[in-house]
């Protein structure tokens, strides 16, 4: 135990002395170094560096300090004309390094803007040195931005050898499988990229199509979710996630999707079109046409021939301007009867009418048996009230003239808001049967609100 007194006593030292140390800092009494040499040394390089290129312009050593200073700190367009003049020297110059030069002289019209004096200089670099990461990493991104993904791909997978931490790299390796349709492989590379990027938005988009395209719906919507408010990228995803939540019978949730990407400002026009466009879609299902209408009129206004948009408006303004119409084709089966039955107690405004029997076959149609007495005569009638806009051909009226055989019904009246097709109505000809399409049809609604209703 004694032995281990001297140990501790100097640990206690050591301990003391960092804390005052510290303490020190902390109050100002000791500083750090300011970095004014590097500056100095900085300055002291260039300056010795350009009294050298004012004797002697093509000093190759000289021109690679300011180079290098230059190059480091990013200020491209100094460091494109040097690097420039010493590629062109080291042809002729052994003592140049030819592969820095290229390289540097690359990456500087890159950043420049110099596409395609950058993919020329980089991959005359590769031919010196294929296996360098700056190389392929850069050589690969410009592979990407031509849409050339197979050699973009190649060039990031050998980059990746080099330097498989490198969250851009990875990144556009992951973006490199997506485009290529390989999503599974693409997932891997790009939940990397976003571990070390948690900020990028467009990565973790990609990924939510990833997940979509791997049948991992879950995920994907709750990205996508997740992406709805970014300003950027919110519009795509409130689509996405939308489309998705309709696809799962979530309509509610579809609705706030969708108009979470229309509140975005600066959206993409095929986007904000299709937001629309889907956003009606459901309202319309719901029965909603008030709230369906408006969008189908904004896209119109913008995109007339975008996909149904006209036929829509044509079939669905009728019927938000016809209440009668609108109740008759898309109202509940109850309210559909409702209006038949008014349909036939006026029907006959000078005679009394008794009815007897309602028949509704699947929402499709409903006959109705009604007893009939006018000051000329007594009888039984069937209506026959067809649900549809379309063509109503000669089975359907067969089936009907066999219903009012077996009632032993004097007359049938056949009516729908489409048409008869020629056979039908040629089976008609020679019996008591009155077909009424659309256009008188649409008369006897109009009229009906008018009509009192039998005491």
């Amino acid at each position: 135990m004694t032995a281990l007194i001297p140990i501790l006593v100097v640990v206690f030292v050591l301990v003391l002395g960092v804390g005052v140390f510290m303490m020190m800092l902390r109050l100002g009494y000791i500083k750090i170094g300011t970095g004014k040499k590097k500056v100095k040394d900085r300055d002291a390089i260039l300056k010795e560096a350009n009294q050298r290129l004012t004797r002697k312009p093509r000093d190759a050593e000289a021109l690679a300090q300011v180079g290098d200073i230059y190059f480091q700190e990013e200020a491209w367009d100094k460091a494109y004309r040097i690097y420039e003049i010493l590629v062109a020297s080291s042809e002729m110059d052994d003592h140049i390094d030819k592969f820095e030069a290229k390289l540097r002289y690359s990456i500087a019209a890159l950043n420049l803007g110099q596409q395609s004096l950058a993919y020329k200089g980089l991959s005359e670099a590769r031919e010196l040195n294929p296996d360098n990461f700056a190389v392929n990493y850069n050589l690969g991104t410009l592979e990407f931005q031509r849409k050339n993904y197979e050699t973009a791909l190649q060039r990031f997978k050998q980059a990746y050898t080099m330097d498989p931490d490198h969250a851009l790299m990875l990144r556009y390796l992951g973006h490199s499988y997506f485009k290529l349709g390989k999503h599974r492989e693409a997932l891997m590379y790009i939940r990397k990229a976003i571990d070390l990027a948690p900020d990028d938005k467009e990565s973790l988009y990609v990924l939510g199509q990833c997940y979509y395209e791997s049948s991992q719906t879950d995920k994907a919507l709750r990205i996508f979710t997740h992406l709805r408010a970014d300003p950027v990228i919110g519009p795509n995803a409130s689509l996405f996630s939308g489309t998705l939540n309709i696809s799962l019978h979530n309509n509610e949730q579809a609705i706030e999707d969708f108009k979470i990407g229309l509140k975005h400002k600066n959206i993409k026009n095929e986007v904000l079109v299709e937001l629309r466009y889907r956003l009606a879609s459901i309202y319309l299902e719901q029965n909603e046409l008030g709230e369906a209408l408006p969008l189908l009129h904004q896209i119109k206004a913008t995109n007339p021939a975008y996909k149904d948009v006209r036929d829509l408006i044509d079939k669905y303004q009728e019927l938000y301007d016809n209440k009668n119409l609108h109740l008759f084709l898309m109202a509940s089966s109850a309210d559909f009867i409702a209006l038949c039955r008014k349909i036939v107690l006026t029907y006959y405004p000078k005679g009394k009418t008794k009815i007897t029997n309602i028949i509704a076959t699947q929402n499709d149609w409903v006959d109705i048996t009604a007893d009939l007495d006018t000051p000329q005569e007594s009888d039984v009638i069937i209506f026959r009230f067809i649900r549809t806009e379309g063509a109503v051909g000669e089975l359907i009226i067969r089936d009907f003239h066999s219903h009012l055989k077996e009632m032993k019904a004097g007359k049938g009246i056949c009516m729908t808001v489409g048409n008869f097709t020629d056979e039908a109505k040629r089976f008609t000809e020679a019996r008591l049967i009155d077909l009424i399409e659309k256009d008188s049809f649409i008369v006897i609604l109009n009229t009906l609100d008018s009509k009192a209703m039998p005491t």
